[in-house]
C-alpha cells in the first residue's frame, strides 16, 4: 500500500503541474485580443503608452508569442514517455526549443526588463531570469550534443524551470489579490521568487538525492578504490 501511495502522488501532482501550466498558458492565449491591437487599458498594457510604440513593442510581441510556445514545448520534452515512443519529434522539438530561447525568449525578455513597471528591482530580477534561462538552454543543447543526457535533462529541467516563472508569478499576484497584500515591495520581491524559489528547491532535492545515492548501505559489501571512484564520477557526470 505505502509503494501504491509513493508511485501515485508523484503522478498526481505532475499532472496538477500540467493541469496549471497548460492554464495559465491558455490563459495567456486568451488575452491576445487585448494585444492586438494593443488595449492601454488593459492590466498589462496599462501605463505603457508612451514608450510602446518603438522597440519595446517588438520585444513585446516577440515574447508574448514566444512564451507560450516554449511552455508547450517544455511539457513534451520533459515527459519520458513522448521522449522514448518519439526519440525523433524529441530531438526535432529540442531544436526548435533552443532555438526560441535562446534567440527569441531571453533577448526580448531582457529588454523588456529594463521597462519593467514594477521598478528597478523588479526590472533586475527580470533581467537576471532573462540571461539565466537563455545559458541553461545553451548548456542544455551542448550537453545533448556530447550526449551526456543525464546532464541535458537536468539543464533542460532548470530551464523549464525557469520558464514557468511566469506561472508562478501569476500565482503569487492571485494570493495577494485573495489576501489583500499590498505595497510597493510585493511585485518587486515577486519578481525573483518566482524564479529564484523553485530554482533553489530542484537544487536542493538534487543534492539529497545525490547524497542518498552515494551514501553506502550498511548491507552492502565494501567497495573497491577503484570502484568507488567510477561512482564517484557517474554521481558527478549526472550533476
Amino acid at each position: 500500500m505505502n509503494d501504491r501511495r509513493s508511485i501515485t502522488l508523484p503522478r498526481v501532482l505532475t499532472f496538477l503541474a500540467v493541469v496549471l501550466v497548460l492554464k495559465i498558458t491558455g490563459g495567456v492565449v486568451l488575452k491576445y485580443v487585448d494585444y492586438f491591437p494593443p488595449n492601454f487599458q488593459s492590466d498589462f498594457l496599462l501605463g505603457r503608452e508612451p514608450y510602446f510604440f518603438g522597440t519595446y513593442r517588438w520585444a513585446f510581441y516577440v515574447h508574448l508569442l514566444a512564451g507560450p510556445v516554449s511552455l508547450i514545448l517544455g511539457l513534451i520534452l520533459l515527459s519520458e514517455r513522448f521522449r522514448h515512443t518519439f526519440p525523433k519529434w524529441h530531438r526535432l522539438l529540442g531544436r526548435i526549443q533552443v532555438l526560441d530561447v535562446l534567440f527569441l525568449l531571453a533577448p526580448s525578455g531582457l529588454w523588456m526588463a529594463y521597462r519593467a513597471e514594477a521598478g528597478p528591482v523588479a526590472g533586475v530580477g527580470f533581467a537576471v531570469l532573462a540571461v539565466t534561462t537563455g545559458t541553461t538552454v545553451a548548456l542544455g543543447w551542448r550537453s545533448a550534443v556530447q550526449r551526456r543526457f543525464a546532464v541535458h535533462r537536468r539543464w533542460m529541467t532548470r530551464c523549464f524551470l525557469l520558464l514557468c516563472s511566469t506561472v508562478v508569478l501569476r500565482l503569487i499576484a492571485g494570493v495577494a489579490t485573495v489576501t489583500g497584500m499590498q505595497g510597493t515591495w510585493v511585485e518587486p520581491l515577486a519578481a525573483w521568487v518566482s524564479w529564484v524559489v523553485p530554482l533553489a528547491v530542484f537544487e536542493a532535492a538534487g543534492a539529497v538525492s545525490r547524497q542518498i545515492a552515494i551514501r553506502p548501505s550498511q548491507n552492502s559489501p565494501t567497495l573497491s578504490p577503484a570502484a568507488t571512484e567510477i561512482n564517484a564520477r557517474r554521481t558527478a557526470a549526472g550533476n
